[in-house]
């Protein structure tokens, strides 16, 4: 399929971690994709592979900003904005409070003007961090949420909820068609090693032999979705007839603690590297575990990927980036 026939894509924060994957799977299904990145936390290799495909392009900007006249002058072909822009890991949303409030905020405001416009659909990437730490298990797309408002995570926290309130106002007044994906802990290549997240964390820490940071007593869980299985939600729930007045959950539904996900890493990293535990961070959720009920009903969507095979794979990644000293083990060159 010739690139372009699709029409034209916008990728706000293309060039990060999930973007730069959805990047290359719109482009290979037929969309030229125009990404737009301030370059504030995307690994400027992400840029340089997304830069030989076929029908992509870049503009370096921040959304906080009015959006670039080249972006306005293509809004008769523009059918799809993703909105996909603001760090996404506590490290990185914490460093600069004000810049993610107000991507969250203004970016969004000015991408859903920008889809208004061009009468395209636009795409939310909302956040498991909405739920806060839920009081609700496993957390529906129904739920209020438990999110602390003054704590150092609402920046993204009350950021991420006031960018969906934007948009289902938009939806709501008939200004533009909306969809919103509440993403859950989503992993594999192209991340950042320093991005701070859990798998980052422990893999990176793994490979290099360096002491294996787990916070707390390791009980907490999470829910782990490869990136592959995650671009596939975004783009069935954007390509979906639903009428976009509700968030989409889109994660992986199989739960387990941050001490079972260091025991499945060092099965696949042979290392010496000593385990050490720290204090848990301010307002970190406890338990985090979509019910994907409506995105299987309405998208027939579920992730595919087994944990132990995106792992393997994102392992194999980390090492050839940071020039591993631990080895992976046969098992995991096999699944990768």
């Amino acid at each position: 399929m010739a690139a372009g026939n699709r029409g034209l894509a916008i990728v706000a924060g293309g060039a990060g971690f999930i973007g730069s994957h959805l990047c290359r799977a719109l482009t290979e299904r037929g969309h030229e994709v125009l990404c737009l990145d301030n370059l504030q936390t995307a690994r400027p290799s992400n840029l340089r592979l997304l830069e030989a495909l076929p029908g992509f392009s870049f503009i370096e900007a921040d959304v906080v900003n009015p959006l670039p006249a080249a972006v306005a002058a293509r809004a008769g072909e523009i059918t799809r904005v993703y909105n996909l822009a603001c760090a996404a890991s506590p490290p990185q949303y914490q460093a600069d409070p004000e810049h993610t409030m107000l991507t969250n905020v203004l970016g969004t405001h000015h991408l859903l003007r920008l889809a208004e416009q061009a009468g395209a659909r636009f795409l939310l990437t909302s956040t498991s961090e909405v739920y806060g730490d839920p009081e609700m298990h496993p957390q529906v797309e129904a739920y209020r949420g438990w999110v602390s408002c003054t704590g150092p995570r609402a920046c993204y926290d009350e950021g991420k909820r006031a960018a969906e309130a934007l948009t289902f106002d938009y939806a709501r007044l008939g200004r533009a068609a909306v969809r919103v994906a509440r993403i859950f802990n989503t992993y594999g290549p192209n991340m950042h090693p320093d991005d701070g997240r859990v798998v980052s964390n422990l893999l990176c820490q793994a490979l290099s032999g360096r002491e294996i940071t787990v916070h707390g007593d390791g009980s907490q869980t999470r829910s782990f979705c490869y990136v592959s299985d995650m671009v596939e939600g975004l783009i069935r729930l954007m390509e979906s007839d639903i009428d976009g007045t509700e968030p989409v959950n889109l994660g992986n539904p199989a739960e387990m603690t941050v001490n079972e996900l260091l025991d499945r890493i060092l099965a696949i990293v042979d290392t010496e590297a000593p385990v050490v535990h720290k204090p848990m961070p301010q307002d970190d959720p406890r338990r985090r575990r979509p019910d994907i009920g409506r995105a299987q009903a309405l998208l027939g969507w579920a992730p595919q990927v087994p944990l132990e095979t995106g792992l393997a794979r994102t392992a194999a990644w980390f090492a050839e980036e940071i020039g591993a000293t631990a080895a992976l083990s046969a098992r995991a060159t096999q699944c990768a």
